[in-house]
């Protein structure tokens, strides 16, 4: 990967904020990785339907993942690759492993739901570890991206630039994704971050879908944070 130490001390001394391409959808795939190993280490074994909903919610992970990966290959790392040839190779070769670790992952899933029910806390067990250790792999993936990939996108493209690259690149989202994004990423931000994420929304979005955003984001608010935010779009608490 062609990123120099220069290039990195500019991420950590930069004086004011860039754009920043990872920092919103980083936040919300750690929270929701974390939320889904919670719920499946809880997960009662013995009965069935609890079991089938926190495989589903692997699942459901696990296609999301799938998704960010293909975002980030044809957006951000075509971006770095046209100014920086070589800058996204290992990242994208760690891609490739993370594109093998889900399948497994999935199969793993899939089986836990038809095995026989006296294997089930060891089938269990054994895709709980194996989430972990993927999600322990992605925390520190994502913390190479958001230092040695912004190293080398801050270094060849305006914030205007970035800000084309992010829009082409949420404009690719389905909607369906796109609200369960919102569900995983609003709620884990601060309120500033927030508070900007919403009212661009607002700006550029259709109305309906800026409604139903709110609808999806609501529940998932503290009072505080839910006042806090309405304010600042000058909504009814």
């Amino acid at each position: 990967m062609n990123i120099d130490s220069h290039e990195l001390r500019q991420v950590a001394q930069a004086a004011a904020p860039r754009v920043d391409l990872y920092a919103g959808i980083h936040k919300a795939l750690r929270a929701l990785m974390a939320d889904t190993l919670l719920a499946l280490g809880r997960a009662d074994d013995e009965d069935t339907l609890e079991l089938a909903q926190a495989t589903q919610r692997v699942l459901q992970l696990l296609d999301f993942c799938r998704s960010h990966l293909r975002h980030e290959n044809e957006f951000v790392h075509r971006a770095m690759e046209a100014r920086a040839p070589g800058s996204s190779s290992q990242i994208a070769h760690e891609h490739a492993e993370h594109e093998q670790e889900i399948a497994a992952l999935a199969e793993h899933a899939t089986a836990l739901l038809n095995c026989d029910a006296t294997a089930r806390a060891a089938g269990t067990l054994a895709l709980y570890r194996a989430l972990a250790l993927f999600i322990a792999h992605n925390f520190e993936h994502m913390h190479v991206e958001e230092t040695a990939h912004n190293a080398v996108l801050w270094a060849r493209y305006t914030d205007a630039e970035l800000v084309e690259i992010h829009n082409a690149l949420v404009a690719s989202i389905p909607p369906e994704e796109m609200m369960f994004t919102l569900r995983w990423l609003v709620p884990y931000m601060n309120p500033a971050e927030r508070a900007a994420m919403m009212a661009d929304m607002r700006a550029h979005a259709p109305a309906p879908a800026f409604a139903a955003a709110i609808d999806v984001v609501r529940p998932h608010l503290g009072e505080r944070e839910w006042t806090r935010l309405a304010a600042s779009l000058g909504l009814d608490a």
